[in-house]
């Protein structure tokens, strides 16, 4: 197998690459860097190592259907096409990997400019966990000469809250940093809460970083509206057809490295927010419904359900 997507499915699982989009990105260039490779003579043969690269990058991370979105979309366009040469499919597949990222940035551009339009002058913005999107979205916002303030988590066992401190004060925005579970404690106080998504199910439903949905009931609790920020590419087809999405379960020794051998200690990356907390989905088509997800799906990516 092509040593690139090996070393880059390992760099995955290893948590050395983070964030849905960034997960993504990489898979993809992984790919490109397959097709520039090759020794494949002919169309068979180069499909056989796009199907090996995508079982060992499905595999690196359980929860990333923008990930498995976009590479069925690269091997899908291959399949399809008239083309028998390995040499003209893989320049196809270079050119279908600028393209979809081309496509990736468009989208992200437009959920930020829509969603930066929800933050007003004087408010408290939460938020948990590093979306890139979300920080695309408060960048926006405060290049639009805005003046508001945010509260991030510090996103345990990962600390991912941290890249988006870090991110927060390089932007200028007035930043508080807290632990995971002083939530409560400045809900109270908050106007506005944003999070990512890594999966979108098709009831509506969303998978984040562990700690979303219990910030979704406590923004419900303090009557707070709750919004998910996502392009769409990470609504999960599977679930269309009943299955479940797959909550990863991350090593123990992330949370304790020397806990006592007779401790269990859990470790999941996610959780499930329903739909009932949330206010809206703000993605590339505007702020939509939830519910509105596999509607909104097809119409901007049919190609999706029929995967």
């Amino acid at each position: 197998m092509n040593e690139t997507v090996l070393r880059t499915a390992e760099r995955i699982r290893r948590l050395e690459v983070q964030g849905a989009r960034n997960v993504a990105i990489a898979a993809i260039k992984a790919l490109q860097t397959l097709a520039e490779q090759t020794k494949a003579q002919n169309k068979t043969e180069l499909l056989n190592e796009l199907k090996e690269a995508q079982a060992a990058l499905f595999a690196s991370r359980e929860t990333e259907p923008l990930m498995r979105n976009a590479i069925r979309w690269i091997i899908t366009q291959t399949q399809d096409s008239d083309a028998e040469k390995a040499d003209v499919l893989s320049k196809m597949i270079v050119s279908n990997v600028s393209l979809f990222l081309q496509n990736l940035e468009a989208s992200r551009e437009a959920a930020a400019e829509i969603g930066a339009k929800r933050i007003r002058n004087g408010m408290l913005v939460f938020t948990h966990c590093h979306s890139s999107t979300v920080t695309r979205m408060i960048a926006k916002a405060k290049a639009d000469g805005k003046n508001f303030s945010v509260i991030c988590t510090e996103t345990r066992p990962a600390f991912q809250g941290r890249i988006t401190a870090r991110e927060m004060v390089e932007l200028g925005v007035q930043t508080m940093f807290i632990v995971d579970s002083a939530a409560r404690s400045y809900m109270g106080d908050v106007d506005l809460v944003v999070v990512g998504a890594d999966a979108i199910t098709s009831e509506g439903n969303v998978v984040n970083k562990i700690g979303t949905s219990s910030i979704a009931v406590l923004a419900n609790e303090a009557r707070k509206p709750f919004y998910v920020v996502s392009e769409l590419l990470k609504f999960d087809p599977e679930t269309l057809n009943g299955a479940y999405e797959r909550i990863e379960q991350r090593s123990p020794s992330e949370v304790w490295s020397e806990a006592p051998k007779q401790l269990s200690v859990r470790n999941p990356a996610f959780d499930i927010t329903p739909s009932r907390y949330i206010h809206g989905i703000i993605c590339e088509e505007g702020v939509i419904a939830p519910q509105s997800i596999v509607e909104t799906v097809n119409r901007s990516y049919p190609w999706v359900l029929k995967q």
